[in-house]
């Protein structure tokens, strides 16, 4: 995975994007931290992996107090999805299945072991009262070869992103059991319910949003605060989330430090109770 750092003046109405790959965002976590302190032009995509990332120590001792966090601008709902044959309409077959048979389920995301789709996993299973030893996980490299392993049956269930199985959603290529948001998803997937109001209390929202580099002047922090809060409630902006299935979820400022600082604390938490880090 890449984490995208967008360059520009921030009275600026264009952009340059430098994607730059490496540990879940970790590579550009500690760029930015090392290399661009008070940096003015600078800011970072960052997602909850972003965190987990972190909660998880995979950034070395880097924490999410080594950056200033500006906003978080649209949310995108995790989906759990199986071939389209599959034996299971809803998500309590699926679990019914599971819990007789764990050694026939094999799960597959495109994060690594302990990474965002694994977790999802585990949250799953741990709620539904599976044996977390028993859970197989199945690393995948991109969305594309995890469809093509549901197809394939070579794992029975992807913990995605809307994003990424909308097309084969519409296709009839793969059935989605649930979705894992507060509230259920745009178009077709309007008819899908969400794993709560199946009876199933887990949640996974992929929020999207931004960082800018320790030692950023507070009145550049709050021109960015500002930039990004009037692209988020943006007529365009709304469009496009929507065409794209996510929804409006803006948060900023100090509201999005504490709600980063908040969430950091969950993942820690959870990785430490499912045996991710001691």
């Amino acid at each position: 995975m890449a984490e995208a750092i967008a360059l520009a003046e921030p009275d600026s109405t264009s952009m340059r994007t430098i994607n730059i790959a490496g540990e879940g965002g970790g590579v550009a976590f500690a760029r930015v931290v090392a290399e661009m302190r008070g940096d003015q032009q600078t800011v970072i995509a960052a997602s909850p992996s972003t965190l987990l990332g972190l909660a998880q120590q995979h950034y070395g001792t880097l924490t999410e107090r080594d950056v200033r966090w500006l906003a978080a601008v649209g949310a995108e709902p995790s989906v759990l999805a199986v071939r389209a044959n599959a034996p299971w309409r809803t998500l309590p077959d699926l679990i019914r299945y599971w819990r007789a048979n764990p050694d026939k389920v094999i799960t597959g995301g495109v994060s690594v072991a302990g990474g965002q789709d694994h977790v999802k996993v585990l949250l799953l299973a741990e709620v539904a009262g599976i044996d977390l030893r028993a859970v197989r996980y199945l690393p995948l490299n991109r969305p594309a070869e995890a469809i093509d392993s549901l197809r394939s049956d070579g794992i029975q269930l992807f913990p995605g992103e809307i994003s990424e199985i909308r097309r084969q959603f519409d296709s009839k290529e793969v059935r989605v059991l649930a979705v894992l948001g507060d509230t259920r998803g745009s178009g077709p997937l309007a008819d899908v319910p969400t794993a709560r109001e199946q009876g199933v209390p887990v949640s996974w929202e992929v929020w999207r949003g931004f960082y800018a580099p320790p030692g950023v002047p507070d009145e550049v922090y709050d021109h960015w605060v500002e930039r990004l809060t009037r692209v988020a409630k943006s007529p365009e902006w709304n469009a496009l989330l929507a065409r794209n299935g996510l929804r409006p979820f803006l948060l900023t400022g100090r509201e999005f430090e504490e709600f980063v600082a908040a969430e950091t604390a969950v993942y820690r938490t959870v990785s430490q109770a499912i045996g991710v880090i001691p």
